[in-house]
């Protein structure tokens, strides 16, 4: 791997507290919705978020 800059970093380090949030919204809607396909939607996308912060965590390995 090479080795990334200050900036790089950051974006990187952005980009994840950006996961972590949309996975924690996405979370409670799905817990507040009433309809079942909604819910699964909303978790669906929670999911999605926790996958792609893993895969951003992997450029820092």
């Amino acid at each position: 791997m090479a080795d990334l800059s200050e900036l790089e970093l950051q974006n990187l380090r952005h980009l994840m507290g950006g996961y972590d949030t949309t996975h924690c919204k996405l979370k409670e809607y799905a817990s507040c919705a009433k309809d079942s396909q909604v819910k699964q939607f909303f978790e669906k996308g929670a999911q999605s978020a926790v996958d792609n912060k893993q895969t951003l965590m992997g450029f820092l390995q």
